[in-house]
């Protein structure tokens, strides 16, 4: 039994087969090179936490 996964593109949600798809998990190296331009121009960014005081996280509680 072969089941046809449909998944929406991460780009522009339109219905995508995953099996036989070279540019998976887009629907088209259109939407694909669209995504990497996105994050080559920093429109997408990985979220950082701040950066604590050097030794805040740090405490000699517990060491014996």
């Amino acid at each position: 039994m072969q089941i046809n996964n449909l998944n929406p593109c991460p780009k522009c949600h339109k219905p995508v087969l995953w099996q036989g798809n070279s540019s998976r998990p887009f629907c088209s190296e259109r939407c694909r090179l669209e995504d990497l331009g996105a994050w080559s121009d920093e429109s997408y960014r990985v979220a950082e936490n701040p950066l604590e005081e050097e030794g805040s996280s740090w405490t000699d509680e517990g060491v014996t």
